[in-house]
């Protein structure tokens, strides 16, 4: 199935859906709120998103606003053949800026996609401006040489999470603490701990509403609203995912057995998303 490239206004009214394809969302002009499981934050002009497929994902727009979206199906060109190695890109969700380059070229798509192509090309030439979008991300966020990583102090960065649970929590705050730029944080911490930030947040947040299901009689919404997921939908989405049963049926018993764990300063690799404002 081939991609899909469109512009489009975000609604100020929150949304909120998954769906069995990979996006980018990039912000044209004005901004918009993204979340994506769990974390997530304000979009400016020129900056965006990737969106794996089954993520769930709330957005909305703030005022005038325009949307650059490609709509990317596993089996599209554009990450098929020789594109193949450009799924990478959606391993996890990421947040990116865009650099003078890029916005170069972005000016271009408009141009192209303006033109109006042959219905019987169309959905090629858009998978081609599609590839060629993906490859200078992939390169833009792309892992640093293991010879300027340094080790982080993961447990400084474990209790800023959890004093920060409820916050919206950005690669930008974890990266301050360690004076470094996001991107090289991002690159550091997967070294580090085999996780991405978002990951490695994802857990720690799980882990808080577990505790709090098991050990309080709080309401799913006030747990979900403590421990920085949107909502109880949300929670409720992001236990699915990752220990296939509901929180009500944690609360009920079903689920203890199963075993939780939060990735911590002594652990080694485990198994990502950067957040780049």
């Amino acid at each position: 199935m081939p991609s899909t490239i469109r512009q489009i206004p975000l609604a100020s009214a929150t949304q909120h859906h998954a769906h069995d394809f990979h996006q980018i969302v990039i912000t044209m002009c004005g901004s918009s709120e993204f979340e994506i499981e769990g974390l997530g934050g304000r979009v400016n002009a020129f900056s965006g998103c990737i969106v794996p497929a089954n993520h769930e994902h709330y957005y909305s727009g703030n005022g005038h606003n325009r949307q650059l979206i490609l709509d990317l199906p596993d089996d599209a060109p554009a990450l098929t053949g020789e594109n193949r190695e450009l799924v990478a890109l959606f391993d996890a969700p990421r947040f990116f800026g865009l650099d003078n380059a890029l916005r170069h070229y972005l000016a271009f798509m408009e141009s192209e996609l303006a033109q109006g192509f042959d219905t019987s090309i169309d959905s090629f030439q858009q998978d081609r401006l599609a590839a060629t979008l993906l490859g200078s991300l992939k390169a833009r966020l792309g892992a640093t040489s293991h010879a300027n990583q340094q080790r982080l102090d993961l447990t400084r960065i474990n209790r800023f999470i959890r004093q920060h649970l409820a916050d919206e929590l950005r690669v930008a705050d974890l990266a301050r603490l360690a004076c470094l730029s996001e991107a090289h944080f991002s690159d550091c911490f997967r070294a580090q701990t085999g996780l991405s930030p978002w990951q490695y947040v994802k857990r720690q947040r799980l882990n808080a509403a577990r505790q709090l299901i098991l050990q309080s009689r709080l309401p799913l919404t006030d747990i979900a609203l403590q421990t920085g997921f949107a909502n109880q939908s949300a929670l409720s989405h992001a236990f699915r995912s990752s220990y296939g049963l509901s929180p009500r049926k944690l609360r009920q018993g079903d689920g203890l057995t199963i075993a939780f764990s939060v990735p911590n300063a002594s652990m080694g690799p485990l198994a990502g998303q950067q957040k780049l404002y």
